[in-house]
């Protein structure tokens, strides 16, 4: 069986590079303990992977555009490539000011789809506990 390689660990110094990049951005907050990113609508745009590369999702035209001008590639995570996704190269991640213009567009792009739906249910009188007749514990309650 092949050993899986490291994934790395996300460098103090990387993550204190993020966190300045996110704070820029006043509406805007860090998630995740072990794998910081950030999110609009139920949309994931930012993240910094286990290796500590940033990857930010934008849209097909400034992907290609930003590849092009930086020499960036798209993420790969697990194996797979996010198609919406490019790595930030190490250097660029240093260059705070030049790369608030496209973390502002990857929160407008995803701030742009539709937002997902929450998978939380609202609690209602309609989910109190049956008792074994098939009353709920209210109305037995009401009858004493």
């Amino acid at each position: 069986m092949a050993k899986r390689s490291d994934p790395g660990q996300i460098t103090a110094d990387k993550l204190e590079l993020y966190e300045r990049l996110v704070a820029a951005e006043p509406n805007v907050e860090r998630k995740g303990a072990t794998m910081p990113y950030t999110s609009a609508n139920g949309h994931m745009f930012s993240f910094l992977s286990n290796a500590g590369a940033l990857a930010l999702r934008l849209p097909a035209a400034e992907r290609e555009a930003f590849v092009k001008k930086f020499g960036a590639r798209l993420c790969e995570q697990h194996g797979r490539i996010l198609r919406d996704y490019v790595e930030v190269p190490d250097a660029l991640l240093e260059k705070t000011q030049t790369l608030q213009a496209y973390f502002a567009l990857s929160l407008a792009y995803v701030s742009s789809l539709k937002p997902k739906p929450t998978a939380r249910k609202p609690k209602t009188a309609k989910t109190a506990k049956k008792g074994p007749a098939g009353e709920s514990s209210l109305s037995k309650k009401r009858a004493k």
